[in-house]
């Protein structure tokens, strides 16, 4: 006999199909509180192997139809499957995984409105089919009361049988109240928070029923917000920030503000930057998660902070780690990816916990007037436990492995939205985002966690909202997120993914990863940090570790990697057909196609983000020790041109055009406010030379990294600093000069867009712009990542007037001035270590 306790080996399907790796000879069947639903052989159907591709080689078990009418009381009560031999012997017993069966009988709950509502009296309603009863403890006396005294009284809810939905109406005087939903099951009486609640207590303890529309939740002039003008995909200059990195070291917002949403409100060194970044072209902020999240305590007396003198130790020291990691656990910083309540702001961020609706709404409200739209951060793959949506539907939330315990692939429990109700929450929650708080785009955590329906549910809901009727534009919401392809649904093994080969052709972007290697060399994951690529000296600049291979193999790996640039610059087209004759799609990258996509908006381009080293520590580690600092400004300028020059969205890590450095750490996720520091004020340096990074991420590149932290040549100054600002500023009016770098479709790019014959270490693109810019013919990058001067001969350029592009024309910088250009020949000539734009004059 085999007992799996604690499992969940039996998969109940739907209301007629169990599947379960059994012999079919033997009697099998599901017991339940005093009864037993009965089950004989079958086979599953083709479109039940398509659905649940996992089981597809499972035995099929139906309901006996005697039982049918057993399924639903059977679903409220603990259910085994059990196999039994001809004498009624017990051989096995099982738990029995039941999304399925749940999505199957309670198929019309995703038609009904969930979650709080009502305007005089509020409305709340919960999904829990397998519960035997639910009620409502509600708290406290009045509005937003502190600390919600008052006594508890409890309000039994009514159950709709044919969508497992409970509801109540309340009486106008619950508003702003706390509450909580008593679910008792068959285990017992689990007490929740709404899963589909708009506000918590400090550290989500309790729901609190609020109404978003409601004058006390918004700042002034909230409903009257103007928007800066919508920017589609394929044009969107995307600028990722943390909510508290932005302000926690700008000594000039008030103490009292800093690392909060108020602070985009302050007229600030930060505010100042991003209003000179919008008007240089920047559209979108991208903030890191601002939902609910566990891991800082909201309240700023219940945080504790490293009490060390940072700035007094060694740039090379392990004191510093050590002192952040003492009071990481109660520190201020976490980046914030583990979800707590899904549509609820974070209130760490907020000067007070129950501020929060009100001042994240100022906080967009200030983004927009600075002339940019705001992006958020969602991470719906994962929760940080399954302690908010598990005590409700017990194993339904969360994706299940065979065996019946939580996937965890994503590093904490995974979701399930592949899941009816599940992917309804994401869909919901994204619409409450985009309402309510008038959030202009959502980048999607690990995406392809994802099913590609749900992103497209999405997609589908949000194009619905008007502003006539909504408040907000849908269709100018954009959408884009981590398109990997790993876990337990990798290589579709439970459905289809939202990852980068499966959106091709949905208008949804995933983060290409090709450019980003190829720009850096090699990828986030070797073990010697000094692997080059065609950004960090690969091209004529060796740094002599032995894991770049041969010279013959560093030249075969940076025409390799020339490639992968080139397709990046297309915006990862599939069928764009490269100078070699070969389609971006016949590039191998790890072994998949280099481009994968339909249209150039489909992929973001980016050389640096919150995870890994940032751009600046990725070439402190790769250039040779000995390149000095105005080289170092070079290839970082360099590196940020082959996404700001691209086709499609491009997406920069907030700090990159200031040489941003977390002093070499690659995770930095918990590493506090020191290892995290954006510093405005350049006379405070960039980070660099902080001390070791973290421990528990880095230990395995101290032997690399100390040498680099300890050599004051590595650390720049203001003039480094602003140099790299302003070349930063002039990508970025050129981006935005022409529609060059923002063709829009496929055969737009295809028609337009040329890689004439480069040398090695030099990529030339060529856009042919007659007929679609007004002023300019063509225009025609030229990207020199050797030290030397090189000529490129473009011969369509022959006998035309081609000038260096004015932005240029005007720099700051010397050298880029010196690029020339030869009419008689076409060629182009331009200095080691630059990028120059030139432009073709219209006859």
């Amino acid at each position: 006999m085999v007992i799996h306790e604690g499992e969940a080996r039996a998969h109940w399907i739907d209301r007629d199909t169990v599947a379960w790796q059994v012999d079919p000879s033997y009697r099998h069947s599901l017991a339940f509180g005093t009864g037993v639903v009965r089950l004989t052989p079958g086979t599953l159907s083709d479109e039940q192997r398509r659905r649940w591709p996992h089981l597809a080689s499972y035995t099929a078990l139906k309901v006996d139809p005697r039982d049918v009418g057993l399924v639903r009381a059977a679903l409220r009560e603990r259910v085994v499957a059990e196999e039994r031999d001809a004498s009624g012997a017990l051989l096995t017993a099982t738990g029995v995984q039941i999304p399925g069966v749940l999505d199957d009988l309670y198929a019309a709950a995703a038609r009904v409105r969930l979650g709080p509502a009502g305007r005089l009296f509020p409305e709340l309603s919960l999904w829990a089919p397998t519960a035997r009863k639910v009620e409502l403890a509600l708290y406290g006396g009045g509005w937003w009361p502190s600390g919600g005294g008052g006594a508890r009284t409890l309000h039994l809810m009514r159950r709709d049988d044919e969508t497992g939905v409970w509801s109540l109406r309340g009486l106008p005087t619950w508003w702003g109240r706390e509450y909580m939903f008593l679910v008792t099951l068959h285990s017992g009486t689990n007490e929740v928070t709404d899963p589909y609640g708009v506000a918590v207590t400090p550290d989500g303890g309790r729901s609190r029923l609020v109404n978003l529309d409601s004058p006390a939740l918004k700042p002034p002039g909230w409903d009257r917000l103007a928007k800066p003008p919508a920017v589609p995909l394929h044009r969107a200059s995307i600028y990722e920030l943390h909510v508290r990195d932005f302000s926690a070291s700008d000594a000039s917002v008030p103490a009292g503000l800093r690392g909060t949403y108020a602070a985009f409100g302050a007229d600030s060194a930060g505010m100042r930057e991003l209003r000179e970044l919008a008007q240089d072209g920047l559209t979108h902020v991208h903030l890191l998660p601002v939902f609910d999240f566990a891991t800082v305590p909201e309240r700023a007396a219940d945080r504790t902070e490293p009490g060390c003198d940072f700035a007094a130790l060694p740039p090379d020291s392990d004191r510093q780690q050590e002192c952040v990691a003492r009071t990481a656990a109660t520190d201020s910083f976490n980046w914030g990816y583990d979800p707590l309540h899904y549509t609820v702001p974070e209130g760490s961020y907020a000067t007070e916990p129950d501020r929060r609706i009100r001042e994240f709404r100022g906080m967009v409200a200030a983004l927009n007037r600075a002339g940019l739209r705001v992006v958020m951060d969602v991470v719906y793959n994962h929760t940080h436990s399954t302690g908010v949506l598990d005590p409700i539907v017990p194993g339904y939330y969360h994706r299940l492995l065979e065996d019946g315990t939580v996937a965890d692939s994503t590093c904490c429990p995974n979701t399930a939205p592949e899941h009816t109700m599940m992917g309804r929450l994401v869909v919901d929650s994204v619409v409450t985002w985009a309402r309510q708080y008038k959030i202009d785009g959502f980048r999607f955590d690990l995406m392809g966690h994802h099913p590609k329906a749900n992103l497209l549910a999405v997609r589908r809901a949000l194009d619905e909202l008007t502003p006539a009727e909504d408040g907000v534009d849908g269709r100018s919401i954009i959408l884009y997120g981590e398109g990997w392809n790993f876990g337990e649904v990798a290589d579709g093994a439970r459905f289809e993914q939202a990852t980068q080969a499966n959106l091709a052709g949905t208008g949804i972007g995933t983060f290409t990863d090709r450019l980003r290697d190829a720009v850096r060399g090699g990828s986030p994951f070797d073990a010697d940090p000094r692997v080059q690529g065609f950004g960090s000296g690969l091209a004529g600049a060796p740094n002599g570790s032995p894991a770049n291979g041969t010279a013959v193999q560093q030249l075969a790996r940076l025409a390799d990697y020339a490639d992968l640039v080139r397709i990046g610059l297309t915006g990862s087209l599939r069928d764009y057909v490269l100078p070699s004759g070969r389609k971006s799609s016949e590039i191998s990258y790890n072994g998949s196609p280099a481009g994968y996509t339909d249209e150039p908006g489909e992929a973001v381009a980016y050389v640096d983000a919150h995870d890994n080293e940032t751009l600046f520590d990725a070439l402190a580690y790769k250039l040779p020790q000995w390149t000095p600092m105005s080289d170092r400004v070079r290839m970082q300028v360099l590196s940020l041109a082959t996404v700001l020059l691209a086709q499609g969205p491009a997406f920069v890590h907030a700090g990159s055009e200031r040489l941003r450095s977390k002093s070499l750490d690659r995770n930095s996720y918990d590493s506090g406010d020191w290892f995290n520091r954006l510093l405005w004020d350049c006379a405070a340096g960039n980070g660099f030379g902080g001390g070791l990074p973290p421990r528990a991420e880095n230990e395995d590149r101290w032997p690399y990294a100390r040498p680099l932290l300890a050599d004051p040549a590595l650390r720049p100054g203001c003039a480094e600093i602003e140099i790299c600002r302003a070349r930063f500023g002039e990508l970025l009016r050129i981006r935005a000069s022409s529609p060059a770098f923002a063709l829009g479709s496929a055969a737009e790019v295809r028609r337009r867009l040329s890689f004439p014959a480069s040398d090695e270490g030099v990529i030339t693109m060529h856009v042919d712009t007659s007929g679609l810019d007004p002023r300019w013919s063509s225009v025609t990058v030229v990207l020199n990542a050797t030290p030397s001067t090189r000529a490129q001969v473009v011969e369509s350029l022959a006998g035309r007037e081609v000038s260096l592009h004015p932005v240029q024309a005007a720099s700051g910088d010397p050298v880029v001035r010196e690029s020339a250009f030869d009419r008689a020949t076409g060629t182009l000539t331009v200095p080691g270590r630059t990028v120059a734009v030139f432009v073709g004059v219209m006859r």
